[in-house]
């Protein structure tokens, strides 16, 4: 009954699934602890993993003392790619609906008390690369044999299709209309390689428009591999063009450099040097508590090298550029946190002569200019705002949406924070209590500095008395050497 309730409630086939199996192994409470009824997103709970468009991906519970059954409902699963079930008490049949997981990567059922025969609809998992299913119980020693059969046929399909795979998406696309022989063209196996077939341990960063993996070329260069999404071939081909042709013609020591690209019938793939810094929102709010936090003089660089950036982008290129979502995870800091201006997938070219460009409005939340958004307007003066958010995110260490505020009855919006405390004349509160200026006025290492300062006074005090001509300007430091003071005296 109560499974019959959530369905009607979550009206979720995926959850659907995952709740039955719950309830038909659920007799070890901790394991599905955060598997609520209650929480709707089953990408949240312990054990799932999820795709960018929250579909189920992977299930992975393995030696956690399972038992009961597994159920038909796991067909309802059609992006599942990992099924991770070895090591349990399980028992029972393998559901023959198991055969619809068409994106099944994995199917790993060792070491349970399943029985039966092995069903034949396994035969339809063309993407299958692992099978284990080996001490369970399973009907005969014809077992055996299907399970060899399988797993050879499994292999030999799978690799007919990899092979097949690798030689069309090799392929250049035929568009004779984008040439760039200025750019290195990488092939997809390259990228494949270096990315280890883009693996999920490799991904840096996702976006709207795909994800960014850290790939190691042949040479043993360090390179970012921006994925373009598939399967939004006309969209996914504008922003591959735009990014490409006006990083390519934007070259500045504050822009982020292209170094190549790959475009197959399959694939959009741009290669870019790797930031090893990572970008401005990693640095504040993302940093290991092992990593300082970034002090000002460090901030200052970032924000003077992100405005460099842009206002070439301005005022530099023909025709000029309009970035249309300038963010801080856009601004992206090498070995020496010097700031170069990334992600060029929705830039738009606008004539000098132009006050502005109208497209439709895109970007993120939080950035963008009030005009734009009403108009869809965009210009240099949208760009600025953008940036001064992203100052307003340097200064402040906060997001520019944080529903976090909320738990203090501050405002979501980075603006509407910002006026609520310099209407309250809080100006202070503003600063990042991670900046060092903060620190040393709420006490760390004042009582030092204030220290240095009395000793060097006493030492200038004593020097007074040697009617030496030019006492008057001059103290001793810690060495004992003569050294001339500042003339407004010490601070």
């Amino acid at each position: 009954m109560a499974l019959n309730l959530f369905s009607i409630v979550a009206g979720n086939a995926e959850v659907d699934a995952l709740n039955a199996l719950k309830i038909n192994l659920g007799n070890s409470s901790d394991v599905f602890q955060s598997w609520n009824a209650t929480n709707e997103n089953p990408c949240q709970w312990f054990y799932i993993t999820c795709d960018s468009e929250n579909s189920v991906t992977r299930i992975d519970i393995q030696n956690a003392n399972l038992s009961g059954q597994l159920v038909l409902q796991l067909g309802q699963l059609t992006n599942l790619q990992y099924l991770e079930l070895y090591g349990n008490n399980i028992s029972g049949i393998i559901p023959e609906d198991l055969g619809n997981l068409i994106n099944l990567v994995s199917l790993d059922l060792y070491l349970n008390a399943l029985t039966g025969h092995i069903p034949a609809t396994l035969g339809n998992l063309k993407s299958l690369r692992f099978l284990r299913l080996n001490n369970n119980s399973l009907t005969g020693v014809v077992a055996g044999d299907v399970l060899l059969f399988l797993g050879l046929a499994i292999t030999f399909v799978w690799w007919r299709r990899r092979k097949q795979q690798v030689h069309s998406s090799n392929l250049p696309a035929e568009d004779p209309e984008f040439q760039l022989s200025q750019l290195k063209r990488f092939s997809l196996r390259e990228l494949q390689v270096a990315t280890d077939y883009f693996s999920d341990k490799n991904v840096v960063g996702r976006g709207s428009s795909g994800t960014v993996y850290k790939g190691h070329l042949d040479g043993g260069s360090l390179v970012a591999i921006k994925r373009l999404k598939q399967g939004h071939t006309q969209v996914g081909m504008r922003q591959f063009q735009a990014e490409v042709e006006l990083v390519s013609m934007a070259v500045h020591r504050n822009l982020l450099r292209l170094r190549g690209f790959c475009m197959t019938s399959t694939e959009r793939l741009l290669v870019y040097p790797f930031m090893v810094n990572g970008s401005v929102t990693s640095c504040l709010s993302e940093r290991p508590e092992s990593q300082a936090p970034l002090d000002w003089g460090v901030r200052k660089q970032i924000a003077v090298g992100a405005a460099r950036g842009v206002a070439y982008l301005h005022s530099h290129c023909d025709p000029k550029i309009i970035h249309c979502d300038l963010k801080a995870a856009d601004i992206l800091l090498d070995e020496e946190f010097e700031a170069v201006v990334g992600d060029f997938g929705l830039a738009k070219q606008m004539d000098f002569k132009d006050t502005h460009v109208t497209t439709a409005v895109c970007g993120t939340v939080g950035h963008l200019a009030p005009e734009y958004l009403s108009t869809g307007r965009a210009s240099e003066k949208t760009d600025v705002f953008s940036y001064g958010i992203m100052l307003l995110e340097l200064v402040t260490g906060q997001k520019a949406v944080d529903l976090a505020r909320l738990a203090n009855d501050d405002d979501v919006m980075m603006l509407d924070w910002v006026e609520g405390i310099l209407k309250d004349n809080k100006l202070a509160t503003l600063a990042d209590s991670d900046l060092d200026v903060v620190r040393m006025l709420e006490g760390e290492g004042l009582a030092e500095k204030i220290e240095d300062w009395r000793k060097k006074k006493m030492s200038c005090e004593e020097l007074k008395h040697t009617h030496h001509p030019i006492v008057n300007w001059i103290i001793l430091d810690s060495t004992s050497r003569i050294l001339p003071d500042e003339l407004s005296g010490p601070r």
